[in-house]
């Protein structure tokens, strides 16, 4: 099925990363030109270029919690394509220990609620102005399960995360819809949210050898297996195309086998005899 989107520029944010990159790889087989931003894994961005042969693409590193590097990463990628269709808000940093919040940090929160939500209001932001000239976009944030169903140990994370699947996407699929109207040949600005839940990336493949680590993240799940990423890059891709998604916007998909919830207690943690 025609996706539409060849020749579309499209901005991912933590390309480098293991979910990025292959939704860097899934637009690239689309046709689509990608714009790669990483900020500290330079040599994986760039290996993920030369993969990309096929299609115009562009590196660029930036510290997404500055308004300046913001800018910057925007004002390159315009200037080398002429305009951006797509934004893919992917990038985020956290603390990966379990911290419950009466042992955290102020600074800790802070520096989640930049890495995550600061980040993509500045991208979000920068896109958005670009859009209003151009009177088209389109935008996927990529949120988390963690703000779907809260997440013990990383509240900072998960109220993030949780802000950007529903605050952020139902306000700005209004705010787009204005600045880029829907005419009779165009749809109109969408703008969605994807939640994916554990995944099988670098980050997360130590502790996805554990068996039991395993048994717990999938015991709410109705197809108990651990996603891949190109299982979030095929939702992301399908909600990047006005062909293919043209009448969805405001929606937060969650990617994760069906996932109810959390499993908050081990069978041998409660005691049956005073529930």
């Amino acid at each position: 099925m025609n996706s539409g989107l060849s020749n579309k520029v499209v901005i991912i944010t933590g390309a480098s990363g293991g979910i990025g990159s292959a939704i860097a790889r899934k637009f690239a087989a689309e046709g689509a030109k990608v714009v790669l931003h990483y900020r500290n894994n330079r040599a994986q961005a760039e290996a993920l270029r030369k993969e990309l042969k096929d299609v115009e693409s562009l590196v660029i590193r930036a510290d997404l919690t500055k308004e300046a590097d913001v800018k910057r990463l925007f004002s390159a990628a315009t200037k080398k394509f002429g305009r951006v269709d797509n934004l893919i808000a992917n990038a985020g940093s956290w603390e990966t220990r379990d911290i419950p919040l009466h042992e955290m940090s102020l600074k800790q929160w802070r520096q989640t609620m930049d890495g995550v939500l600061t980040s993509a209001f500045l991208t979000t932001r920068e896109f958005l102005r670009i859009v209003a000239r151009q009177k088209r976009g389109n935008a996927v944030l990529i949120a988390s399960t963690a703000g779907v169903f809260g997440e013990a140990g990383h509240a900072d994370y998960a109220s993030a995360k949780s802000a950007m699947a529903f605050g952020m996407t139902r306000t700005l699929k209004n705010e787009i819809s204005r600045i880029a109207p829907h005419t009779a040949d165009y749809c109109g600005g969408r703008f969605n949210c994807v939640c994916p839940g554990w995944t099988v990336v670098p980050r997360t493949a130590p502790k996805l050898t554990d068996a039991k680590a395993v048994r717990k993240v999938t015991s709410t799940m109705a197809l108990p297996q651990i996603a891949r990423p190109d299982d979030i890059a095929n939702a992301v891709v399908f909600l990047s195309s006005d062909t293919l998604a043209r009448h969805i916007t405001g929606q937060t998909l969650v990617v994760a086998g069906g996932m109810e919830g959390r499993l908050l207690w081990q069978p041998d943690e409660i005691n049956p005899d005073i529930v």
